[in-house]
């Protein structure tokens, strides 16, 4: 029987080269999976059109928009993650469900090894190849370009010596991926850090500068999850979707910074996310109003950790499947409104409410009504620092400066 191989394909020109590319190599049977996340480019039949006059045996397409949305951005929001305080993971959070419909594609053609279009210098090798060998140990992996030297001007050669139905003289100038949850771009002149981006870098956000009119809106909350947008209930995507065009049109959600890649080299890249900041912003601002102190505190460093182990492509650990019980916990008071105003580039909270809120007004005021009993603070700071006073006058006595 003839080795099948399933190919991560997204209708562009290396994944396409790569159809026919494998089959010279190996002498396998190619099957394309092309997986929709929200990414807005072609129509999945045109691509799985493609995949089959690139020489494919079979060609899948998936609309994995809800599912994207609902599993792995809510998971992602409700975690506060934001890698190195600020990258929300955009194109790491859409490859463990790739990866679930690649699995799901090998066994149902009895193929044993999967493929994908990744470099052998980046962050998504090691997202594809260890999220499949999760899920199905069994299953090998190989990636043409890193693989067996697949270089851009080799693809465009092969491209026009097998006329394959793709017109391999569209190049951007930039290394672009993108989904429902943002977009990212790298490479080209943005490789030198001291180059500013041009507007021809950005596609989902306008110009922050440009004046126009504040876009106020109010995101309700039930658990972490967003379910009304203006008291109008939407779905996860639909949240998303609708702040995409409502943040982004006000220049939203633009990033750019040199993060620490997962195989040790720093690298330079320009991301906008608008729905995904405006999100991650406003529950984070009603978590500060429903999530008690300590709680709270122990959730920013689980933040942190459960944003690296999905940057670093383990989505699927054991550490990360604890961390999300953890997380579920601490949502589950998250359950209420927040305003924010839309304007100049940034998401600004103006207003918080919820029955879950541990915000005592009577407590806070320093008004007429005041009912905290502040005769009570003087032994409390006396007591409070009685650890590091001691320990003071330990220090003056043995001659060791404080100062």
């Amino acid at each position: 029987m003839t080795e099948r191989v399933v190919l991560a394909y997204s209708g562009g020109l290396d994944t396409s080269v790569a159809i026919g590319w494998i089959g010279e190599v190996t002498g396998a049977e190619v099957i394309a999976v092309a997986v929709d996340v929200g990414q807005d480019g072609e129509d999945l039949e045109v691509i799985r059109d493609r995949a089959m006059a690139c020489g494919a045996v079979e060609a899948e397409v998936a609309d994995a928009r809800d599912e994207f949305a609902d599993g792995y951005c809510l998971p992602a929001l409700k975690a506060d993650a934001l890698y190195m305080d600020r990258y929300p993971l955009v194109s790491a959070l859409s490859r463990p469900v790739i990866v679930k419909h690649l699995v799901a594609a090998a066994k149902k053609h009895n193929a044993t090894i999967v493929a994908h279009g990744c470099t052998g210098k980046g962050n998504d090798q090691v997202r594809f190849e260890v999220g499949i060998t999760n899920l199905a140990p069994e299953l090998t992996c190989i990636a043409p370009v890193r693989d067996y030297a697949m270089t851009r001007d080799m693809a465009i050669e092969f491209a026009e010596r097998m006329n394959l139905p793709i017109d391999a003289s569209k190049k951007s100038p930039f290394s672009i991926d993108q989904n429902v949850w943002g977009r990212a771009v790298e490479t080209g002149f943005l490789e030198d850090i001291w180059n500013a981006p041009t507007p021809a870098v950005y596609s989902y956000t306008q110009d922050p500068s440009v004046p126009r009119e504040p876009d106020e809106v109010v995101i309700s909350f039930v658990a972490g999850a967003p379910v009304a947008i203006d008291g109008k209930p939407v779905t996860m995507l639909q949240a998303i979707q609708q702040l995409n065009a409502r943040a982004g049109a006000q220049g939203v959600g633009r990033l750019d910074m040199v993060e620490d890649r997962l195989v040790g080299i720093k690298s330079r890249e320009v991301y906008e996310a608008p729905g995904a900041i405006a999100l991650i912003t406003a529950r984070a601002e009603l978590a500060n109003v429903t999530v008690e102190r300590d709680l709270a505190r122990f959730a920013r460093g689980v933040a942190q950790r459960w944003s690296e182990l999905v940057y670093d492509g383990l989505w699927f650990s054991p550490l990360k499947r604890a961390l999300d019980g953890f997380i579920d916990d601490v949502n589950s008071t998250v359950t209420g409104d927040i305003r924010m105003t839309l304007h100049g580039g940034r998401a600004v909270v103006s207003g918080r409410r919820s029955d879950e809120s541990l915000y005592d007004f009577s407590l806070a005021t320093y008004d007429t009504g005041d009912t905290f009993d502040q005769s009570l603070a003087k032994g409390f700071v006396d007591i409070w620092g009685l650890p590091s006073k001691i320990s003071a006058l330990r220090d003056e006595r043995q001659g060791r400066s404080l100062g």
